[in-house]
């Protein structure tokens, strides 16, 4: 089956900055349909190949070339709204004559923005909407999306994943989020030691194919170091033959010798250690009718909570429902409008704030860390050399003297990690602590929440991070503004709970109105009725059915060549598959029901 033409292909693509090679020959193509994740560590050139691609930034040798009209959408890691005093001046700058800016501003009104308003003061949040927007409504053949989930609320990344599956635009992206990632890309680009590797089996599949990849690396290598040392014992003690041969022979061995000893190897993971503080009371945090208002906008009403020793809590929401409100009162950093809060003997907090603007001008490294004492730190009640502790967090020697301002995003914040985990406590607060980390980094930060040894209260919006670590989810009563409910566990837990919480308040009330047929009432004992035992018999196979048909359709619309050779198709097939997950979401949901049925008859009998 032929593919179809590219829409971009580069060939041999090269830059270095001074001695590092940020790629090298890199050969690819962006096809129709494509939906391509590009991955590599913090500072391995993932933005600069992105800006290459825009034409921001000209390569040192190779080419990049686009089909003739194929149009072209960037979104940058930090838009520029230099110039523009209102969003719809933003919007309308630097269009061609065939773009139309009306769906772009169809986009931010279903948001709720108003056009007039400055982007200067702006949120993170609400910047980023903006450029999405801007970004996405111009429809291009191709987009270009630099960390587009950074500072959105999960109600935004949940509309920006449907708003990818759906796009007719062939789209490469940089993401940390796994579950972003697995929701709205089919391949996979690795950036590694300047090298870029194609993997088309999908981000689920990309963790162990990586691993495989650096296992034979290393096997490889390890059979260059055997053979270096056969020649070795060759050179010393092997029957001499011709001058010719052993010259020969010789110069090999010394092209071996180079090899092994300019293999770059793959960068470290960090090791990261928390602080350890004086062991808290089992009793941490414990709040009582907690109620706060700004005017006439009520954030939190009547909220009670109790966090024990070792329990990890996760809080969710939009932007702007409350969450940093509720995390500064449970502190104690923050007094209540009603309502009280007690704190636990011997807690000590350190706190991860998720503002990445807390460097001096012109700041190093090293000055940042230390707070200018010197080169040394105490971590852990060991005095510990800059560099050396540095090194634990994936920095080189030689960036301890460099400029905090020409790190790299994820950079920095691995650096305001390495910081807050000098500080002893008992209680780690992580305000959206995945922002800008590689994936590398989040697994050894999520080891450290699974082991650390206090409690942990967590703010994020990384759905997979929140699923790894939480014992307990609190998020935002939609019917109830100012409400917050808790949920046991993380984050798909919470949806699930609350799923069946929803369906139960709206069966609750739909009976109050008169308008719902009787149901029988539950009698004692462990009888289960037929409703429930056939959901039970059936509804198994019925998810094994459907996911069989969305895998089908998946491999259907992963054709490259399906978008521009039958639009009705792809458009169909599309419809298809978001009908087939929706059915999903609802059988397991349901499944999930006559479970708890079965569940509760079984603890009737017991």
């Amino acid at each position: 089956m032929s593919k179809s033409p590219p829409l971009l292909q580069t060939e041999s693509l090269s830059l270095s900055f001074g001695t590092q090679d940020i790629l090298r020959d890199a050969s690819f193509s962006i096809r129709p349909g494509d939906r391509i994740a590009l991955i590599g560590r913090n500072g391995s050139g993932k933005s600069t190949l992105l800006r290459l691609l825009a034409g921001q930034h000209e390569p040192d040798r190779g080419s990049i070339t686009a089909t003739r009209g194929t149009t072209l959408g960037y979104l940058p890691q930090s838009p520029d709204f230099s110039g523009h005093d209102t969003i719809s001046g933003y919007l309308e700058a630097d269009l061609s004559e065939f773009d139309d800016v009306n769906k772009s501003i169809a986009v931010l009104d279903e948001f709720g923005m108003d056009l007039s308003a400055d982007p200067a003061t702006l949120s993170g949040g609400e910047q980023r909407r903006i450029v999405i927007a801007k970004t996405l409504g111009l429809e291009p053949d191709i987009l270009l999306l630099d960390e587009p989930t950074n500072h959105l609320d999960l109600p935004m990344i949940e509309w920006l994943e449907s708003f990818l599956r759906r796009t007719r635009s062939a789209f490469l992206l940089i993401s940390h989020d796994r579950r972003f990632l697995e929701n709205t890309t089919n391949t996979c680009l690795w950036l590694d030691r300047g090298q870029l590797l194609r993997h088309d089996q999908g981000f689920a599949k990309f963790d162990g194919w990586r691993e495989k990849l650096l296992e034979e690396e290393e096997r490889d290598h390890h059979k260059l170091k055997r053979k270096i040392v056969r020649e070795e014992h060759w050179v010393t003690h092997g029957v001499s033959g011709r001058r010719k041969r052993n010259i020969r022979r010789l110069g090999e061995l010394a092209k071996l010798r180079e090899a092994y000893r300019d293999r770059e190897a793959p960068q470290g993971a960090a090791k990261i250690t928390s602080g350890d503080g004086e062991k808290s009371g089992k009793l941490v945090i414990e709040a009582k009718g907690l109620s706060k208002a700004f005017g006439d906008r009520h954030l939190v009403r009547d909220f009670s909570l109790r966090i024990n020793r070792g329990d990890r809590v996760a809080i969710v929401g939009p932007n702007g429902s409350g969450k940093t409100t509720l995390v500064n009162m449970l502190l104690g950093t923050l007094a209540p409008d009603g309502g009280a809060i007690r704190i636990g003997a011997n807690v000590e907090h350190a706190k991860l704030d998720q503002r990445r603007d807390q460097f001096a001008d012109d700041q190093s490294v090293e000055e940042y860390l230390t707070d200018g004492r010197g080169q040394t730190l105490l971590v852990n009640g060991v005095q510990r050399h800059v560099t050396a502790y540095l090194k634990d967090f994936v920095f080189n020697p030689e960036q301890a003297r460099m400029p905090v301002s020409e790190l790299s995003g994820g950079e920095k914040a691995r650096l305001i990690l390495a910081k807050l985990m000098t500080k002893p406590s008992n209680l780690l607060v992580l305000d959206e602590p995945t922002n800008d980390l590689d994936m590398e980094t989040l697994d050894v930060l999520q080891e450290l929440v699974a082991d650390y040894d206090g409690t942990v209260l967590l703010v994020s919006h990384d759905r997979d991070f929140i699923d790894r670590t939480a014992t307990a989810t609190i998020a935002p009563d939609v019917e109830r503004p100012g409400h917050w409910m808790t949920y046991a566990g993380g984050y798909a837990d919470m949806v699930a709970q609350r799923g069946h919480t929803d369906k139960a308040k709206r069966a609750k009330e739909t009976s109050k109105k008169g308008d719902a047929p009787k149901a029988e009432k539950p009698k004692s004992g462990s009888k289960l009725s037929y409703k429930v035992k056939y959901a039970l018999e059936t509804l198994p196979g019925e998810i094994d059915a459907l996911n069989g048909d969305i895998e089908k359709l998946s491999a259907e619309l992963s054709d490259p060549k399906l978008f521009t050779s039958d639009p009705d198709t792809f458009s169909r097939l599309s419809k298809a598959l978001t009908e087939k997950q929706e059915t999903l979401a609802a059988k397991e949901e349901e499944w999930l029901q006559a479970e708890m049925a079965r569940e509760q008859a079984l603890a009737q009998t017991a």
